[in-house]
């Protein structure tokens, strides 16, 4: 399936790449959040006729995410869960109890933007959690996990 990107795809292309996917990533995820357009000759016109609108919304989104960065770049989140007495938590925090706990502290940040590629924390300790905010934005968090009390 060949799509015209509307924005930056991670992995995939950058804004007004035409590029070949299969069917399925095309169909049920980049048409239907608005990151691709099918490359038909009328899609293909149109997207010329909104390129720099489409830029300037890329750049647009690429400062809110550096501005992001900076609010994220010294936050430590110190958090404290049920554990055993070797450290082993009852459960795991992963990427929603990161978020909520950012939340708290006043910074906005979506769960979807947490990557944890080594899975769920399930021990106390320090670790240091990828925030990707943007495609070409990506900062580390320092998460400080404690047993409760």
């Amino acid at each position: 399936m060949r799509l015209i990107l509307l924005e930056k795809v991670m992995n995939l292309g950058d804004l007004g790449d035409t590029v070949n996917v299969k069917s399925g990533y095309g169909r049920n995820f980049l048409v239907p959040q608005g990151k691709a357009v099918p490359a038909t000759k009328s899609n293909v016109e149109m997207f010329e006729a909104r390129r720099a609108e489409l830029e300037a919304a890329a750049n647009e989104k690429l400062s809110e995410a550096e501005k992001r960065r900076a609010a994220l770049e010294d936050l430590v989140l110190e958090m404290s869960a049920n554990a055993s007495d070797e450290g082993k938590l009852f459960g795991s925090i992963g990427p929603r109890e990161i978020a909520v706990e950012a939340e708290k502290k006043g910074v906005e940040l979506e769960k979807a933007e947490v990557v944890m590629g080594e899975g769920p924390i399930r021990e106390t300790g320090e670790y240091d959690v990828l925030v990707q905010l943007h495609a070409d934005v990506e900062t580390t968090i320092k998460v400080i996990v404690t047993a409760e009390e």
